[in-house]
């Protein structure tokens, strides 16, 4: 079955699908007309002689040389050799993936100008699996992500590197193997495939997507760990968010409750302080706030996989071409960056908790370091150390990028979004996010089982799903085992499946 893009139904959902899961997409019918359309008002203005940006024009600071007719076709050929400048690590296959689907979506609107095969080639390769190498580092996130871009683009002139069938081979020879004629570069070619912000938006939807799951594992563990602590469960009643008015505390309070429902400690039955700390009480509003933040970012975003991010751009019913700078990553950068932070926030408010479970003054009579041996045993002491490592990093790198602009190609691109760099840095925030929620559901594990309470439902649900994976800290162990075991359940998402499979959809 075949997914159908027309330039205006791509969402982060179908980006996923289709990046991860490999589904298979097809041009509209209405985009491949416009497609065509575009490009016959392209070699109109060509053969006319009128001055094009990037077409018979040089680019960034040599946009005022004029190219002739004999040097247009070799410049494009040109154009993506010398953009081709990354370095560093090979991204991963779904990063490709996604750019290449979100540059697709560009074209489907009928505005970028080159040729139709162009467009299908790239949609063949996602369907047969045919995925450029194309390095981490290099591109500043304005004109377009051109280094990575580039060596997508190197592809379709059977050069390059690419993936095929796990194997990494010459572009040419993964063409070849799975049977997709190489359709070279033309006129404008080569910039409508690498001038647009399509791999930090690839990047940045598939971050999105993996922190909406994030945020609804951090609810989870936040109602084991209040079950543990005994927690006063008055601050999740409704009304209290619902006469502040903020949809995202709404909805994780509400999540909260459903986690702990059917429980000794929301019915009731059990003794609790009049007040708790910050980090129990104000949960819902901490990462209520990050859930309304994720929902404007996924916003931003869709906006930008659905919208012409090209120069120039041309208006086939006006027959006319723009050239401005639609191409600028700051739109997404910014919020990015931000939602970076956010998972920092909410990584900060777990390990609170963590400690509060370890420490002996604030845990309301769990045993030190949650074991039965302290002195003899340290229990998980060293977990918060390890938790705390990585929020150092997670802060270090929610600095933002799109700050930290520098000019470039002497000063005609001297405003750029740094937008590549918030992409990388967002999924080192993440995986770091992982452990930390991991270990604070190691420890919360723990600490149930000093409890003979009867515990929430959803908490009783994830604390089997543990239980399954790390055994009892009875006496101690070496831990890293342990901490890399919890933090692959955190990245896998089978806690919330499960919980979400009994109780319905966590925020």
């Amino acid at each position: 079955m075949f997914k159908e893009l027309n330039g205006k139904n791509l969402t982060i959902d179908f980006l996923v699908s289709v990046s991860r899961k490999k589904s298979k997409v097809k041009l509209s019918k209405d985009s491949v007309e416009k497609i065509y359309n575009c490009r016959k008002l392209v070699e109109q203005k060509i053969s006319d002689g009128e001055i094009m940006y990037g077409i018979n024009t040089g680019i960034g600071e040599f946009s005022e040389t004029i190219l002739d007719n004999d040097q247009i076709k070799d410049f494009q050929k040109y154009l993506v050799y010398n953009h081709a400048a990354g370095i560093g690590d090979p991204a991963p296959i779904e990063h490709v993936r996604a750019a290449m689907l979100s540059r697709i979506n560009v074209h489907a609107k009928g505005m970028s100008g080159c040729r139709l095969i162009i467009t299908q080639t790239l949609v063949e390769m996602l369907n047969k699996g045919v995925t450029p190498f194309v390095c981490e580092k290099g591109s500043v996130g304005a004109c377009g992500d051109l280094a990575p871009m580039s060596q997508i683009a190197l592809v379709l002139l059977g050069e390059g590197k690419a993936y095929y069938k796990d194997k990494l081979m010459s572009g040419k020879d993964a063409m070849n193997k799975a049977g997709i004629e190489i359709p070279g570069l033309e006129a404008r070619d080569g910039l409508a495939i690498i001038n647009g912000s399509n791999f930090l938006t690839g990047m940045s939807a598939l971050f999105i997507y993996d922190s909406k799951n994030w945020f609804k594992q951090a609810n989870i563990c936040a109602a084991m760990s209040m079950d543990a602590l005994i927690a006063n469960l008055k601050p999740l009643n409704k009304l209290i968010h619902e006469v502040r008015g903020f949809q995202g505390a709404i909805k994780s309070s509400k999540s909260l409750r459903k986690c702990l429902e059917d429980g000794d400690l929301i019915n009731g039955n059990l003794d609790t302080k009049v007040q708790d700390a910050y980090s129990l009480r104000s949960t819902p509003q901490v990462i209520g706030a990050a859930i309304d933040y994720i929902d404007y970012c996924q916003q931003q975003v869709e906006i930008e996989l659905n919208g012409v991010g090209d120069n120039p751009i041309f208006f086939v019913d006006k027959n006319i071409q723009l050239s401005g700078a639609n191409f600028q990553g700051t739109p997404v950068s910014m919020p990015l960056d931000m939602l970076g932070a956010a998972v920092t926030m909410v990584s900060v408010l777990s390990e609170r908790r963590m400690n509060r479970l370890n420490n002996p003054a604030l845990s309301n009579g769990l045993p030190a370091f949650l074991t039965k041996g302290a002195g003899m045993f340290s229990g998980l002491m060293l977990s918060q150390y390890t938790a705390d490592t990585q929020i150092v990093e997670q802060r270090i790198l929610s600095n933002p990028a799109s700050i930290h602009s520098i000019p470039a190609a002497a000063d005609q691109e001297d405003f750029v979004s740094m937008g590549m760099n918030t992409a990388l840095k967002n999924l080192q925030i993440l995986d770091n996010a992982y452990g930390i929620l991991g270990i604070e559901f190691f420890a919360a594990a723990q600490a149930l089982d000093f409890r003979n309470h009867n515990f929430g439902k959803g908490v009783k649900i994830a604390h089997k799903v543990i239980r399954k994976k790390i055994e009892f800290l009875d006496i101690d162990r070496p831990l890293y085992n342990d901490h890399n075991t919890i933090k692959e359940v955190v990245k896998s998402c089978e806690i919330l499946k499960e919980v979400e499979l009994s109780l319905g959809e966590i925020y």
